[in-house]
């Protein structure tokens, strides 16, 4: 490994867990995506975010969903939308697995 990064370094990520509450097709998106809506709880509210989730995930299938953002980066133009949270998930070429909790918690919780 030879991008280490120091424990201040990771310190610094905002990771936490987010109810998707509203998904849109993204059709101007260069590939396949959805514009999630995402509730980070009372701290951090809702947040906006692209995913190209497409190829795994029906629409309905995300609605309830309870998943794993950063919630620090600044905010990001992607089209015509602007994307305010990166949601993470495994990628194996172009199919995404999207990282969620195995028990539904607090949204805006951190991950640690």
């Amino acid at each position: 490994m030879s991008n280490l990064i120091s424990w201040s370094d990771f310190e610094k990520i905002e990771i936490r867990i987010g109810t998707i509450i509203d998904v849109k097709d993204f059709p101007e998106a260069k590939k396949p995506a959805y514009q999630l809506t995402i509730d980070f709880g009372k701290e951090i509210g809702i947040k906006k975010s692209s995913a190209q989730i497409t190829k795994r995930y029906s629409k309905n299938d995300l609605i309830e969903k309870q998943i794993v953002a950063v919630v620090n980066f600044p905010k990001k133009q992607i089209g015509t939308f602007m994307s305010e949270c990166l949601v993470l998930g495994s990628v194996n070429n172009d199919e995404v697995v999207l990282l969620t909790s195995d028990f539904k918690v607090d949204n805006g919780l951190k991950i640690a």
